[in-house]
Parts: structure tokens; sequence; C-alpha cells
């Protein structure tokens, strides 16, 4: 394949998907990492897309201020997804009382659980539909409901969650920085992010390669509040923290 042909396929790519991880592009366009790189790295410098940690994404979306459709997230990044959420979930011990925020990768964890002996509240409906039908009891917020991310959020989400206490809780986030923070595109989402992390003593953020270096319209927390999870880590900025956990995707 042409080095122009290839480059146009993975613009497509891009403008097709928002965002792409270099991992996409291999197994899309069956290359080698040190290609995928290059190409992104040309396509950078000549403006037709913006090069991030582990990927690339449309020009001009590093601020995003809506939420992608759950449909169309869930058929994004699968390997890196799946290989976090088998880690995270291998984290949960008995006796945990557990929060799990709505988001295509927290869900992946339910596949992995091996320890019944847990509870669980979320503001997932799928997620707690998917967790009672495996015998876990689990609690649902209650609040309005958000098709975009099958999500319940606000004002009432919120005051449920401060009777809780968890050991430990799951997040998904839309961007991740070190100057902004964790970040949400929805302020009632926001809300229900950070309402539960305060309540959380263990604290886990599970975030594919897509997601570093993006910023959403609000924070809900700060860049150092929650371990990240996530398969790798590109970029000497992100060297010195220590809360990144790296898993293999095997």
């Amino acid at each position: 394949m042409l080095t122009e042909e290839r480059q146009q396929k993975i613009l497509e790519l891009v403008e097709k998907y928002k965002s792409v991880s270099t991992q996409n592009l291999m197994d899309e366009l069956h290359i080698s990492e040190s290609t995928a790189r290059r190409d992104l790295n040309m396509l950078d410098e000549q403006g037709r897309l913006s090069k991030v940690r582990g990927g690339a994404m449309i020009k001009d979306r590093l601020y995003r201020t809506k939420d992608d459709d759950v449909h169309l997230r869930k058929s994004m990044n699968q390997e890196e997804k799946r290989a976090i959420a088998r880690y995270a979930a291998s984290l949960i011990e008995a006796e945990d009382f557990v929060y799990l925020d709505a988001g295509t990768t927290t869900e992946l964890m339910i596949e992995y659980l091996s320890e019944q002996r847990v509870v669980f509240v979320t503001n997932a409906v799928g997620h707690a539909k998917k967790l009672s039908e495996a015998g876990y009891t689990t609690y649902l917020l209650g609040g309005e409901f958000k098709a975009t991310t099958e999500a319940v959020v606000g004002d009432e989400a919120v005051e449920s969650l401060k009777k809780y206490n968890f050991t430990k809780g799951f997040f998904g986030a839309n961007g991740v920085s070190p100057e902004y923070g964790l970040s949400t595109p929805d302020v009632k989402e926001a809300m229900v992010k950070r309402t539960a992390m305060a309540s959380s003593a263990k604290r886990f953020v599970l975030c594919d390669a897509s997601k570093f270096s993006q910023i959403s319209c609000v924070k809900f927390a700060d860049f150092t509040n929650a371990v990240i999870i996530t398969t790798e880590v590109d970029g000497k900025e992100y060297a010195r923290f220590k809360h990144i956990m790296e898993v293999n995707r095997s």
C-alpha cells in the first residue's frame, strides 16, 4: 500500500471513530507500530489530525463538549478495554463494597469478576442488570436517566450516594490530563462521579489510550486523585506519574 493511500485510510478511520489508537491502526491496516507512528507524526505535522498519547483524534477535538453514543464507544479499542477491565476486576476482593461507574470499560469488568462475596452500587442500568443476573447484590441509583451513556445522573443520584462508604470505586473518564484533571462533558454526570469518588476509600480510573491528553468540559477530580489503569503510556509527560498502572494486553 502506498504511503498516501495508507494515510488517507488513517484519516478515514479517524473521521469515522473520532479517535483511534495506534493499535487500532496496526490491526485495521496490517502495518507495523513504527509505520503507524510515522504516519501519525506526518499527518499531525500537516495539520490533518491531532496526534495524542497512544493514537490520534480528529482535528480540533481536544476539547470534547459532548458524549459519543455508548453503542459507538463499545466498538472502539476493544483489546485495550478488555485488558484494563480484566485487571481491574482482579482487584475486587471478598467483602468489598464497590461503586461501579457507568462506562464501556467498567461494564466489561463484570465478565471477569470471580469473587462472589461482593456488593455493588452503580449508576448504570445495564451494569445493574448484568450484575444482578450474575448473582451479585446490586443497588441502582435513582435519578435522571441519560440515554447516550445509559447512566443515572443528577441531584437525586448524588443524594443517594452520600449515604454510602465504598471500599473501592471504579470510574470512567472522557478526558485525562495532568493539567486539566479527570473530566467528562456533562455536569450532571460529573457531579455523580465526584460524589462517588469522594465516598471511595480506593479509587481507580479505567482509561484506554484514546482518553489521554483529552479535555472535557467538566472536571470531576484531580489527575492524581485515583490510580489510572491503562495499557500503555507514551510520552515523557506521563513517565513521572507513579499512580498510572500499565497492564499487559494479553
